[in-house]
């Protein structure tokens, strides 16, 4: 069942289990106070009558059947030993009962019970002790049938009515359905076109802060979140399409010249030597943005099981791993040593050591990479601020905004070595770390790259400030109390 009929069908089924709750409720409370009315009514004029009855019992005082007739009543005198007085001539005589008799032989509170007369006709009976004769009793009678039809006319209007109220609030229940849903009948046929027409396209959101709109919201904010991704993913391949051609083509033409090589001997054993030389060297350039590449593609992967690091042991093994391999740059700092001037100060943080160390490896790869022969660089770790400078020829003030793109190379840096992914690897550890990097100019003229992260310097300040631990403390204190 669609959920528009299943609403206007539960409102349905909620008020017609209302209106029978509230009809049989409102039906026996009217009845009950009818009928004790009727009681009420016939006690205080038996009351009255016992005073003429108390003179003549057995003759009912002298009353007549004509008065009686006037007040659609039938009376009785009864005898603690079951004798029984009737009026003369009383054609229509009410059927007595053990409470009639227990009234009179006891003296008791008056009785009142539905009866019947001889001739079958309903009649409401009470039965009240007369003052001054023991066991006596006077039971007077008046027709029920008046009163029944009352309550079958108030039945008949409570069924007719409930049953009213009931379609009407089929019918509005349908209608606020229809128009309650409205927004999700939207959001129903914009996930079925993004299925069959594969486009990202936002739904339009009335305002409010209901579940409805709040739920609109969500969805249009998970389709710009896919519509975002799925262009970074096609940028990523351009990009990445782009760039593979480069050494992918020079590969081949040197292969090829290899190959033609093997047949014909054309080449001299330099030139062959400077082919295989520059094979080697694009090998180990496309090994390199395969690598970038891949680390680029686990951008969305969520960091497994962040844990409290201390910074300076992930900066210290930055600078093995970059010492290990030596001056790096194959231009100005070939076979010449460079000088890291290091301070590292006490922090801490939460997150993924390997990715953070990934991050300040490419900094300092990039520092290396630039700094003149014999230059220093400068690795400064104070507060939340890790500061990696070199002494190169720094980067262009056009270029600082762009530094972080993927495979963005300047002017200068087209003929060096490299993927233009560096850079763009350290944004995204620290974007995914809840921190930000920034480029600028160094003191001495340089590059300068600035990194800061959340943390602290001390673990007890971080486990103080981590939320994941705050809500383990939370949950072990709730534990044991």
């Amino acid at each position: 069942m669609p959920l528009r009929s299943r609403v206007a069908y539960l409102t349905s089924v909620a008020v017609a289990l209302a209106v029978a709750v509230s009809s049989i409720a409102g039906y026996v409370t009217i009845r009950l106070s009818l009928y004790r009315a009727v009681d009420v009514e016939l006690i205080e004029i038996a009351n009255d009558l016992t005073a003429i009855v108390a003179r003549d019992p057995q003759r009912l005082g002298g009353l007549t059947e004509e008065g009686l007739r006037v007040g659609s009543m039938a009376v009785t005198v009864v005898r603690a030993d079951k004798k029984t007085f009737h009026l003369p001539g009383e054609q229509t005589r009410l059927v007595l009962g053990p409470k009639e008799f227990a009234v009179a032989r006891l003296h008791s509170e008056p009785s009142a019970r539905t009866g019947e007369t001889t001739a079958g006709e309903p009649y409401r009976i009470v039965a009240v002790p007369i003052n001054g004769l023991d066991a006596y009793a006077l039971v007077l009678g008046r027709p029920l049938q008046p009163t029944r039809d009352a309550l079958s006319s108030l039945w008949l209007v409570l069924i007719i009515f409930g049953g009213a109220g009931v379609i009407i609030s089929a019918a509005a229940g349908a209608a606020i359905a229809r128009s309650s849903l409205r927004p999700v009948r939207a959001l129903t046929r914009a996930v079925e076109r993004v299925a069959v027409t594969d486009e990202l396209k936002p739904i339009e959101v009335a305002a409010g802060n209901d579940e409805i709109s709040r739920l609109a919201e969500s969805f249009n904010r998970m389709l710009r979140s896919l519509a975002l991704s799925r262009e970074r993913q096609r940028q990523l391949i351009a990009d990445s399409g782009h760039e593979l051609r480069t050494p992918l083509t020079s590969l081949r033409t040197n292969i090829e010249l290899l190959v033609s090589d093997a047949g014909t001997g054309m080449l001299t054993s330099a030139d062959r030597s400077e082919i295989l030389h520059d094979v080697s060297a694009q090998l180990a350039e496309f090994t390199a943005l395969i690598g970038d590449l891949v680390q680029l593609a686990r951008e969305d992967r969520v960091i497994p099981a962040p844990e409290p690091i201390d910074f300076r042991d992930v900066v210290n093994a930055a600078l093995d791993r970059v010492r290990r391999r030596g001056p790096r740059g194959v231009g100005p700092t070939e076979g010449r040593s460079l000088t890291f001037d290091v301070e590292l100060n006490p922090f801490y943080v939460i997150g993924e050591a390997d990715t953070l160390e990934r991050a300040v490896t490419n900094l300092l790869d990039n520092a290396v990479k630039w700094s003149p022969p014999g230059g220093t660089v400068r690795v400064q770790l104070e507060g939340d601020r890790l500061r990696v400078a070199d002494q190169g020829p720094g980067i262009a003030e056009e270029d600082l905004p762009y530094v972080f793109d993927r495979f963005y190379r300047s002017d200068t840096s087209r003929n060096t070595p490299g993927t233009g992914l560096g850079l763009s690897i350290v944004a995204q550890a620290v974007h995914r770390h809840g921190g930000r990097v920034v480029a600028g100019r160094s003191a001495q003229g340089g590059a300068e790259f600035t990194m800061r992260l959340p943390g602290s310097t001390t673990l007890e300040g971080l486990a103080a400030t981590d939320p994941t631990n705050r809500r383990n403390s939370s949950s072990s204190s709730s534990s044991s109390s």
